[in-house]
C-alpha cells in the first residue's frame, strides 16, 4: 500500500562556514542532502526537525522561518510507489561547539561503508561562494538551494 512520509529539512547558514550540509551513504549509493528526516507519528514537523538535528549533528538548534514546501508530485527514492512531502526550515544552533564535521565530500572510513546495505553520515560545510544547486542530490534540496541562491 502506498502512502505519503513527511521529511522536515533544516537550513543552517553560518556566516563564517557557509551552509550544513550532510554527506550520506544509504544502500549503496551516496547522497549530499540538508539534514533533517522522517515526522515521526505524533510529532509537530519543527519538533521532528529539533530532533533531527541533535540525533544528525549533535546540535541543539531553535527552529526559524518556514521556507519551502513541496508544491508538487515527488516520488520516494527508497520506496516505490511511495510520495514525499518535504518541509523546509532555517534553524539556528545554540552553539556550533559540539558539531564534528569532515573538510570534503563522503569522506567516509572504509568501515563506514563495508556493508553496502547499510547506512552512514556525516556533515560539513559548503562555503556560500561554492554553493550551486546541484551540489545537492535530491530534487527537492536542489529547488530549495536554487531558491537560497536568487536563481
Amino acid at each position: 500500500m502506498s502512502q505519503i512520509t513527511v521529511r522536515v529539512y533544516g537550513v543552517l547558514i553560518d556566516p563564517t562556514n557557509g551552509l550544513l550540509v550532510s554527506d550520506e551513504f544509504i544502500r549503496g549509493d551516496f547522497f549530499t542532502k540538508l539534514p533533517g528526516g522522517g515526522l515521526e507519528f505524533g510529532e509537530g514537523t519543527r519538533d521532528c526537525l529539533v530532533r533531527e538535528f541533535k540525533e544528525e549533528t549533535g546540535l541543539d538548534v531553535r527552529v526559524g522561518d518556514h521556507i519551502y514546501t513541496t508544491d508538487f508530485y515527488q516520488p520516494s527514492a527508497f520506496r516505490a510507489g511511495d510520495q514525499i512531502l518535504s518541509i523546509y526550515y532555517y534553524v539556528h544552533p545554540i552553539s556550533l561547539e559540539p558539531l564534528k564535521t569532515r573538510a570534503t565530500a563522503f569522506d567516509f572510513f572504509p568501515d563506514e561503508i563495508a556493508d553496502k546495505n547499510g547506512q552512514s553520515e556525516h556533515t560539513r560545510w559548503i562555503a556560500l561562494d561554492d554553493l550551486f544547486e546541484e551540489a545537492m542530490s535530491l530534487p527537492i534540496d536542489k529547488i530549495v538551494i536554487a531558491s537560497l541562491l536568487g536563481s
